[in-house]
């Protein structure tokens, strides 16, 4: 198994020991078992695997929007066991961003308001107006602040969605599927967007099954059956 890194300086989120289990009756589900990993800043990790795998559990895990059963999660040097759904909140808000396979847009808010959805928690959304516009423009969706999301292709939701992950300038950006639910034009176009990002020193983790975009991500950890059965540096990326 290769590591990409071993300077702890550089973490941005790790995982210890992770496990992850329901009751379901007399039984109990394992889905995911003692999970260990690093991530790196400025990485670009592509998560793989078969469905009911568990890929997207890590990735809930990783991104505070679930609780693991036990094992500890430590994100910009900072443990995240056991804290309040509050103090969950606001580390998502100041430390992550996520792109969703379905959008999740709100559909009676403009595209411009949309992205400034995470600055609303934070209470800064006046100071922010104008780098979302910013970001919008060099999304090529200058001319689109103002439609709601019925009046976008599903390539320009992603972008807005894409926009909405980066107002706040987040540590990690966690994408779900990204190209899931889009064309192919659509979708290379989300994954040049990604591949630019990183390019920028931007950490990005996704989960896909796409095989073009995990072909761009330099590292590529592969789940089965609830555990990491290979974690690999892409020197041959595709470019």
């Amino acid at each position: 198994m290769s590591t990409s890194k071993n300077n702890r300086a550089e973490i941005v989120l790790e995982l210890s020991n992770i496990s992850k289990s329901y009751q379901l009756g007399d039984q109990t589900l394992d889905i995911l078992k003692g999970i260990n990993l690093s991530i790196y800043k400025g990485e670009f990790v592509a998560i793989v695997g078969p469905s009911g795998s568990g890929k997207s559990t890590l990735m809930h895990i990783m991104g505070i929007l679930d609780q693991q059963t036990s094992g500890t999660v430590t994100l910009a040097g900072r443990s995240v066991v056991d804290i309040s759904e509050a103090e969950a909140a606001l580390l998502r808000n100041q430390y992550i961003g996520f792109i969703f396979q379905q959008f999740n847009l709100l559909s009676r808010t403009t595209a411009l308001e949309n992205v400034l959805l995470p600055t609303v928690y934070s209470g800064n959304t006046e100071s922010k107006t104008a780098k979302a516009i910013a970001i919008l423009r060099n999304l090529g969706l200058g001319e689109r602040l103002k439609n709601y999301p019925n009046q976008l292709s599903g390539g320009q939701q992603q972008r807005v969605a894409i926009a909405r992950a980066l107002i706040n300038d987040p540590a990690v950006i966690f994408a779900d599927e990204p190209t899931g639910n889009l064309d192919s034009k659509s979708g290379h176009e989300v994954i040049e967007i990604l591949k630019k990002l990183n390019a920028e020193g931007r950490t990005i983790v996704i989960v896909t099954h796409d095989v073009e975009l995990a072909k761009v991500a330099k590292r590529t950890i592969k789940i089965f059956d609830g555990q990491i059965v290979q974690d690999t540096i892409n020197h041959k990326q595709k470019l």
